[in-house]
Order: C-alpha cells, then sequence, then structure tokens
C-alpha cells in the first residue's frame, strides 16, 4: 500500500499555527500561567477517571507547558504508579518508565527531561486499560482533537492505548474546532477527555 503525501497546505497551516500557538503561550504573564496551571491540575485530580487510575502516565512539563509537576505529586499522595514517557532514539515510538521521584532524570536530545533507560522500570502502556494518560499539545478543541509539536510520538500512542487519555489546556489555548482550520489529518485520533481550567470536555473516539 502506498504511503499517503502529506498535504503541502495543511504543513504550512500547522507550521503557521504552532508559531502563533507558542508565542501565544510564551506571552501568558507566569503568575496567569501558574494560576491557571494550579486549576487545571485540580480539576484533572477531580475526575472519577483518575481516581480510578492505577497507573498515571504524564509527560513532565517544559517551558511554558501546562505544568504536570502538582498532577505527578497527586498521584504519588493517592498512591498510583506514575511513569515518564522517554523517546526511542530515530523513532517516533515512546517507552514510559515508573518513577518514583523527578531525581535522576536525563536530558533528552529535544532539551526535556527524561528518564534513564532502565528495563527495570519499563512498563508497556499498552497492557494497561486502567491508566490515565495525560497528553500535552500547543492546542485543543472540544472534539478531543489536538495539535502537537509535529513528532508524531502521541499519535502512535494514542492509537495502541487502551485507558483514559486527557488533554490538559489553558482557556486561551482552546479552539472550536481544528478540523475548520484545516489541521487534522485523517489519521489524528482525539483524547476522551479535555480539561480546562474548571472546565471539562468529554469526547468521542472516531473509528
Amino acid at each position: 500500500m502506498a504511503v499517503s503525501q502529506p498535504n503541502p497546505d495543511m504543513v504550512q497551516r500547522k507550521k503557521d499555527l504552532r508559531r502563533q500557538l507558542r508565542h501565544l503561550r510564551d506571552g501568558i504573564p507566569a503568575e496567569a500561567r501558574e494560576a491557571a496551571d494550579q486549576r487545571i491540575a485540580r480539576t484533572l485530580c477531580g475526575l472519577g477517571e483518575f481516581a480510578t487510575a492505577t497507573h498515571v502516565l504524564t509527560y513532565l512539563s517544559f517551558g511554558s507547558e501546562v505544568q504536570t509537576r502538582d498532577i505527578i505529586r497527586s498521584a504519588w499522595r493517592q498512591g498510583k504508579v506514575v511513569a515518564l514517557p522517554r523517546c526511542v532514539p530515530h523513532t517516533r515510538l515512546m517507552e514510559w518508565h515508573v518513577i518514583t521521584s523527578l531525581d535522576g532524570l536525563v536530558t533528552s536530545s529535544f532539551g526535556v527531561q527524561e528518564p534513564a533507560a532502565d528495563e527495570n522500570t519499563l512498563v508497556d502502556a499498552t497492557q494497561l486499560p486502567d491508566a490515565l494518560a495525560v497528553v500535552p499539545a500547543l492546542a485543543f478543541d472540544r472534539e478531543g482533537y489536538r495539535l502537537g509539536y509535529g513528532g508524531g510520538f502521541y499519535d502512535i500512542f494514542l492509537a495502541d492505548f487502551p485507558g483514559t487519555s486527557v488533554g490538559i489546556c489553558r482557556d486561551v489555548q482552546m479552539k472550536g474546532s481544528l478540523h475548520q482550520l484545516g489541521v487534522i489529518d485523517a489519521h489524528d485520533l482525539p483524547v476522551d477527555v479535555v480539561v480546562g481550567q474548571g472546565q471539562i470536555w468529554r469526547c468521542v473516539r472516531r473509528v
């Protein structure tokens, strides 16, 4: 089967929108970001899906991303297993490694902190139906679709993840419809839930 080629117009639209969103996100004052992120963390940790999750798979926030450290600490306090992703070199795959501390992380080629490669801490995310995954993006919409960073890591992850996927997003980064903006491909999958600043959107995966 021939591999479909990316639409050049869509590629450019995504590039332009990513640039706009990064500029918007970086321009939010630190105090406003902190207040928004604390509210997002409280809302997410109040979800029934969070309460019943055995594992929480989450990115570790970097720069002006929505902060995840409060979410991680809340998961630990509730006795949940927390895992962070590690990008597999020369692929678009992520491995998930259990962490019990934010110490001892290593800096990836992308400049983000991630777990060290250790088979003893590795978990198979495709075998965790009771897990909750916190998914990053530059923007989400109310149907759960996301505009990521362009690496494709989370697109591949979501296709095989059997648990509950949750996008977290400040209100200024929420879009009405990313489909209407022309930045969603046929292979893009929505998350199950989007959590904003006190608001929750539950989504229906299209199969």
